[in-house]
Order: C-alpha cells, then sequence, then structure tokens
C-alpha cells in the first residue's frame, strides 16, 4: 500500500474532524474500539501511559512530557492531534514523526481488522479510531521496545477512542473551557466531569491552573470515587517570566521540589504554564519510581517546539501564527501579541470551523487589528467567509473576506508595512496553509 491509497482508505472512514459524517456525534464507540484492538492481540497493553485531555494547551503539554521522558534516556511514543501538514505527525517515535511508508505500512497491516470490524456488530469505525488503533500498533511493533507511550485524546475523556487505558500511570486534565458543548456539556464543570473520564484507580491525575474553580472540585470528586491521587498544579508550582525575545522566553518555575530557572523556545504566558503542568506529570512519574533526572526536566522543555503555536513565520512585516481556536485561546493569543512583540499595526487573518464561535474569537482581537480578513481554507467544515464578516464585521476595524488562506495573506501583505503586524489564527487548519505558502512548508496531502 502506497501513502496515497493509505490516506484514501483512511478518509474513506467517518471523519469527525472533516464533518465526513452523518452525526454530530463520535462515530465509532469504545466496544467498537476495544474490539478493534483485540482483533489487533492489544497492542494498547504492556507499557507505562500519559493520558492526556483538555481544551487547550493538551498537545503542547504532552510533548513537553514526550521530550522530557526522552531526555531521561526513555524511547517514547507520542499520538497527537490534528496535524498540520500531514496524518504521519501525529504519530512521532522519540520526537519524530514516523514515515509515510511506516505510515502505509502500518495501515496495511491492521487494514483486515478494520475491515472486520466494520463488519461486525459494534458498529463503525472512524478515521480517529483506526489512527489510535494504528499508533497502538506501530507502537508494539518498535524495537527496541518503547518505555513510555503519551497519548492526547481526541474529543472529551470518558467516552473518547483513546480512553482505553486500565489504568493510565499519568492522567493530565489542562485548562478546561467551552467547547463542543453539544456533546460534552453546558459547563466547565460539566465538561471536567467528561474529560476526568480517564482518570482510573491508581492513577496521578494531573490538573492544569483552571479559570473556573469547579472544574477542580469536579476532577477531585473523580480522584476520590476511583482512589486516584490528584495533583493540583496551581498550588503546588508558581511560575514566573523572566526573559521574553521573539523565539523564547526565559521563566523561574518553583515547586515541591524547589526553585528551577528553564527556557523553552515557545511564547506566551499559557505556554510557561503548560511547562508547569509537563514537570509536574514528570515528578508524578519519578515519585512512581522511575528515573527522571532535574536536566532531563530542564531540556525536556528546552527541546520541546511545537509549530502553528506563537510561531514566528516572517519579519518586516512581523508575521504570527496560532491555532487560537476558542475565546479563551484568543484572549492567550491578544496577551501574547501585546506582551511579547513590537509592532504598530495589527493585519488579523482567520479562518475558523462552523463549529466555532468566530464571534467571541474576534472579540478577545478585535480591539487590536486595524483590518479584520476572514479567510476561506480547504476543509470542508470551514466556515464561509462571508458568513464570518457578518459575526465580526460590527467588532469595530473593517472586515473583509477572502476565499483562500493566500488570498488572504496577500491582502494584509499589501497593507501592511515593515513596522506592523500580521496575525494569522483559528484553525489549525489555517495554519498550515499559512505556513505552506510563507514557509515553503512540503506536504504529504494530507
Amino acid at each position: 500500500m502506497e501513502y496515497s491509497e493509505a490516506l484514501e482508505f483512511l478518509l474513506s472512514l467517518n471523519d469527525m474532524e472533516r464533518g465526513y459524517q452523518a452525526s454530530a456525534n463520535p462515530t465509532m464507540n469504545l466496544e467498537s474500539m476495544r474490539s478493534l484492538l483485540a482483533r489487533l492481540n492489544d497492542p494498547h497493553v504492556g507499557r507505562p501511559t500519559v493520558h492526556v485531555t483538555g481544551s487547550k494547551g493538551k498537545g503542547t503539554t504532552a510533548s513537553m512530557i514526550a521530550s522530557i521522558l526522552e531526555q531521561a534516556g526513555n524511547k517514547t511514543s507520542l499520538f497527537t492531534s490534528p496535524h498540520l501538514h500531514s496524518f504521519t505527525e501525529r504519530i512521532a517515535i522519540n520526537g519524530a514523526a514516523i514515515s509515510p511508508e511506516e505510515f502505509a505500512a502500518g495501515l496495511e497491516a491492521i487494514r483486515p481488522a478494520v475491515e472486520a470490524e466494520r463488519e461486525s456488530v459494534h458498529g463503525d469505525v472512524s478515521t480517529f479510531g483506526v489512527l489510535t488503533a494504528l499508533f497502538f500498533w506501530l507502537t508494539r511493533a518498535q524495537v527496541p521496545r518503547i518505555d513510555w507511550q503519551i497519548v492526547e485524546v481526541g474529543l472529551g475523556g470518558t467516552f473518547d477512542v483513546t480512553n482505553v487505558i486500565e489504568p493510565p500511570e499519568i492522567a493530565v486534565i489542562t485548562p478546561i473551557s467551552l467547547e463542543h458543548t453539544a456533546i460534552l456539556g453546558n459547563t466547565p464543570a460539566e465538561i471536567a466531569k467528561d474529560k476526568s473520564g480517564i482518570i482510573k484507580a491508581g492513577s496521578t491525575a494531573i490538573v492544569a491552573p483552571q479559570h473556573d474553580p469547579a472544574v477542580l472540585e469536579v476532577v477531585g470528586e473523580r480522584c476520590a470515587q476511583v482512589g486516584a491521587r490528584l495533583v493540583d498544579v496551581a498550588s503546588l508550582y508558581q511560575y514566573e517570566v523572566l526573559e521574553k525575545f521573539p523565539y523564547g522566553q526565559g521563566f523561574r518555575l518553583i515547586g515541591p521540589n524547589g526553585e528551577r530557572k528553564m527556557r523553552t523556545p515557545m511564547l506566551g504566558a499559557h505556554i510557561v504554564q503548560n511547562a508547569a503542568t509537563a514537570v509536574a506529570a514528570a515528578e508524578a512519574i519519578r515519585s512512581r519510581g522511575f528515573a527522571v533526572s532535574e536536566q532531563a526536566i530542564v531540556d525536556g522543555v528546552a527541546f520541546t517546539r511545537v509549530p502553528g503555536r506563537l510561531e514566528v513565520m516572517g519579519q518586516k512585516p512581523l508575521i504570527v501564527a496560532d491555532g487560537a481556536h476558542n475565546g479563551e485561546s484568543a484572549a492567550a493569543l491578544a496577551a501574547a501579541l501585546k506582551e511579547y512583540f513590537e509592532w504598530r499595526r495589527c493585519f488579523l487573518v482567520i479562518g475558523c470551523n462552523r463549529d466555532k464561535d468566530v464571534r467571541e474569537i474576534g472579540l478577545k482581537l478585535a480591539k487590536l487589528a486595524e483590518l479584520i480578513i476572514c479567510t476561506g481554507f480547504e476543509n470542508p467544515r470551514a466556515m464561509d467567509p462571508y458568513q464570518m464578516v457578518q459575526e465580526v464585521g460590527f467588532l469595530g476595524p473593517a472586515a473583509v473576506a477572502e476565499e483562500t488562506v493566500a488570498a488572504a495573506l496577500n491582502t494584509a501583505l499589501s497593507h501592511a508595512r515593515e513596522e506592523d503586524l500580521i496575525c494569522v489564527t483559528g484553525s489549525l487548519y489555517v495554519v498550515a496553509e499559512a505556513r505552506e505558502y510563507l514557509l515553503g512548508e512540503s506536504v504529504i496531502r494530507r
């Protein structure tokens, strides 16, 4: 099977991310996922696991934890979503994405089991479910064996198809905000109840600082119910940014084990918060008897870079891209643009999926903008840019629509001067297309 054939098969399945399904709800249940894994001889068992959920920062936090474990001498596998340019990015072994050849060979190997499951009584399979099975299968196939697997939840927690680990050693819950309310709940507390389903008996639950105190209460109740240890990052760790540069920052982190001076090539106060959460997870791993040195913790954070998160993609004018997909993320982006960069005028390029609250995102960013350029992008779930103009056009700055990200960037570049800022935000699909257009990133569709 060639990579193109693997993608064709994968995308022929129910795909919630791209909207190729009949329902707004997940199309593959846990019973079907466990059945598929059983057909593959349960590749998800046999190694320690860090399971990560939340509304924002979960991919960055998961990547930092994986990097720390790698610096400590472990062989790791990391499963994240979505990707920027290629599905291969979602499965990383020791920090490097698998090759298209490995991806295709793995999918070819598990395809008979997938087809058998599709014909069973358990219900249909999904693109994300098959990707999850592929991750576990490729993880088990590694020689020498993987020491730790780090798994990011796709949607929610309790009913997500990644929730097959019994139990994960470490369950991480990053900041929770309103998202997918039709599925997960209408308040942060309701969403937290769903997400805390990844916490099992014997797990250590790491809870990042939360805006809503009810989230911590819900997670605490779950820990008490199942017999898990709770680590509240907000009460145990303090952090302070010491240095800010366009390509990184230095910060002080004070926790139960003393003070550390650390660096990260990523920007934003929320990144420091993610780092604190990753460090708390590393210290929890160490408390379980695994060797994680101080240098591994410092270097693991310093060597983690996740593209598309406050990424500088150009100078004169300054071009910054960030996948801020909800109001809370947009507020963090607005704060970071003011705190970390110097610029005169801001031109905002924004594109969102139809299920996102683009008005709320616009409210957080409009005060910074001279012009809002609403853009379409290559995803069936993309909101029409002219509809977006209707949603954000009353916020103050002028708003215009462009059909493509390339056209939107050209409009911004035609207005911006050397001292100005172009901010690309919204969906990670928009960020990916901007990276392809501006940086010439090679793309393996898709």
